[in-house]
């Protein structure tokens, strides 16, 4: 259903530097790069999603998206564990922890980033196992 999505960015240089290791850590590679855009996703399949960010094409001031978030999937809670650290030493910001998030399903395990222009980002595993079935030993950021 989704074809890509994209966020802005004040400074395309300094956002490839924050997304290059979040993606590799869930198997994207980076796709295109110009001066204006970079994408990742996986450059063996165009019909596979891809993920973008750049300068806003209409020239004006790149923005945030009041309830816009764009959401990562991952393979386990492990993987978000590092997604979250990742983000934070790349200069992202905490907008929620790593942690189960049961309203949204057994097994929903989630954390929530914001890069360094303000863009929200989610990573979600749906399937992480039962909260009581996971330790703080466990986790490993």
């Amino acid at each position: 259903m989704i074809g890509y999505t994209m966020v802005g960015t004040t400074d395309l240089k300094r956002a490839e530097r924050f997304y290059d290791p979040l993606m590799a850590l869930i198997g994207q590679e980076r796709c295109w790069c110009d001066e204006q855009v970079a994408s990742w996703g996986r450059r063996d399949d165009d019909l596979a999603p891809r993920f973008f960010t750049g300068y806003p094409f209409d020239g004006n001031a790149a923005g945030v998206g009041n309830g816009a978030m764009t959401a990562f999937l991952a393979p386990s809670a492990e993987i978000i564990d590092r997604l979250f650290a990742t983000a934070m030493e790349q200069g992202g910001s905490v907008e929620g922890e790593p942690g189960f998030r049961p309203q949204y399903g057994d097994g929903f395990y989630a954390a929530y980033v914001r890069d360094p222009d303000g863009n929200k980002l989610a990573f979600v595993c749906y399937d992480a196992g039962a909260p009581a079935a996971r330790t703080q030993s466990k986790r490993q950021p």
